[in-house]
């Protein structure tokens, strides 16, 4: 040993080695259990066959163990539709769908469609939302959020972002902040 460093200084050297080794082990070996699972990974999208879907009849397919109201669009609701309304849907093959996670953003409770009115009530504490899942009555404080989707043909994929899903994104209406109905 040199004349600067004794026995004390080199084990405390040497401790210091192990447990810097042993702190970057754990936090990779943290990382890895907060990472997904393959199968989590592979289950993370959902494939919808849109060209079958019945006008002003909404279907509920599973995402990542959420409820997404899908919806094709009438001419009427269509031609009755605001500017947010129109900025919200999602164009497949020519024609307007709502596509929208399920779940009032009041409690998280799931709202009924109700196909002659063409809106959404949630029974829990009466928030209502319109045929493009924008609140239109209270306690609902926001629009019912759209998830990530990519458009393949008459294929809706469900969890990964497209550039329809970008614009919508930049535009600021997938539901993360309230909008006006009244525009």
């Amino acid at each position: 040993m040199s004349d600067n460093v004794n026995r004390r200084d080199a084990m405390g050297m040497a401790l210091g080695a192990c447990a810097a080794v042993g702190g970057v082990y754990s936090l990779v070996g943290m990382k890895k259990a907060w990472d997904p699972l393959p199968s989590v990974k592979a289950a993370g999208s959902t494939v919808v066959e849109t060209s079958n879907l019945e006008e002003n009849v909404i279907i509920t397919e599973k995402w990542r163990g959420k409820p997404v109201f899908i919806l094709r669009k009438t001419a009427e609701m269509v031609a009755k539709s605001s500017s947010n309304d129109k900025a919200r849907d999602v164009i497949i093959d020519g024609k307007a769908h709502l596509v929208c996670v399920g779940l009032c953003t009041h409690l998280g409770c799931i709202p009924a469609y109700r196909k002659d009115k063409k809106d959404f009530l949630c029974a829990c504490h009466g928030a209502e939302y319109d045929a493009s899942a924008i609140n239109t009555k209270a306690p609902a404080p926001l629009p019912m959020l759209i998830p990530p989707f990519k458009i393949d043909g008459t294929k809706l994929i469900l969890g990964e972002a497209g550039p329809e899903y970008e614009k919508m994104k930049a535009a600021g209406v997938l539901g993360s902040t309230p909008l006006d109905p009244k525009a």
